[in-house]
């Protein structure tokens, strides 16, 4: 049983919009450079052939640029003011459809473009896109209705060029897409995992003060912690740590404490002979209640189900 005592409050106030992009620019950033996603956006590509891409939230630009599996009638759109419009159209619509569950919308084209996000619990951190596919065929009826569409916008293209690299592209049915989006979400999951663990642990020049108050936080995690008592063990007021603590970090003082002891309760969460309720304690929660609620706001889901889905031993 949970000792009846006041519990500490966990749940940070939500960011001011701008603050949200530039945290999600810096995550992307931190998360492209780290081994596991280039592993996984080389395996991606060698395996389906599509283009990858993971990017910031309102980064409104062209995915796909460059990518080295670009759909060459994408590459031509991209060349003209009018038709690289409408694609920058199609990433905002996609983005905003797309803020909870993977969503797919096509283009003046008929080709599709994907996106699935990346959340860390109630945090939408960025999004995985891949596309530029056709679900069925290319068809001269529909080329000629795309053709017809680049005329009106006064487009200044190759019709002939267009037309081979539009026959170019990469048919999947639909059964086959949506395997697609399957390993996108999946690796999802991973990122927004390696992303708190990177919000807890980010790499920044921060004063020494920041520094002792980490130690401490680190060395009484296991209890129950209050920013009042943090500030004092630094020789500050509250008030003055509270803004010193999340300049440096990016994070709030609770937020800190609760991803802080969410990935040790993850370590636990491994070993099976442990209950749910013991790692719960042992990780400083006072209740159930706080603990379920917590790891719901970091994680996305209930410890129980994230248990479910860790992998099993086999022989």
């Amino acid at each position: 049983m949970f000792a009846p005592r006041q519990s500490v409050i966990f749940d940070a106030p939500v960011p001011n919009p701008e603050a949200r992009i530039k945290r999600s620019r810096a995550v992307v950033e931190q998360l492209k450079h780290s081994e596991v996603y280039r592993d996984y956006e080389k395996a991606f590509r060698d395996t389906t052939g599509l283009p990858i891409n993971l990017r910031a939230i309102e980064s409104f630009d062209l995915p796909f640029q460059k990518d080295p599996k670009e759909n060459p009638f994408c590459a031509l759109m991209a060349n003209s003011n009018h038709s690289c419009a409408a694609c920058l159209q199609l990433q905002r619509k996609v983005e905003e459809q797309a803020q909870m569950e993977p969503k797919t919308l096509k283009c003046f084209a008929g080709l599709c473009d994907s996106a699935v996000p990346v959340r860390v619990g109630d945090n939408l951190v960025a999004f995985l896109q891949t596309g530029q596919i056709l679900l069925h065929e290319p068809s001269k009826l529909e080329f000629k209705k795309a053709a017809r569409d680049l005329i009106n916008w006064g487009t200044q293209v190759d019709l002939k060029q267009l037309e081979e690299a539009y026959f170019q592209t990469r048919v999947l049915d639909k059964k086959q897409y949506e395997a697609v989006l399957r390993l996108l979400a999946i690796f999802a999951q991973h990122l927004a995992s390696l992303s708190n663990q990177l919000m807890v642990s980010a790499e920044q020049v921060e004063s020494p003060m920041v520094t002792r108050a980490k130690a401490y936080i680190a060395e009484h995690q296991n209890e129950e912690v209050s920013l009042r008592q943090v500030a004092g063990a630094v020789n500050m007021s509250a008030f003055y740590f509270c803004k010193i603590f999340k300049r440096a970090t990016g994070l709030t003082f609770t937020d800190y404490v609760a991803r802080m002891r969410i990935e040790k309760v993850k370590n636990l969460l491994l070993n099976p002979h442990k209950r749910i309720s013991e790692v719960a304690y042992e990780t400083g929660f006072q209740s159930l209640s706080q603990f379920n609620r917590v790891f719901r706001r970091v994680t996305g889901q209930s410890p129980k189900i994230w248990r479910t889905k860790l992998p099993h031993p086999t022989g």
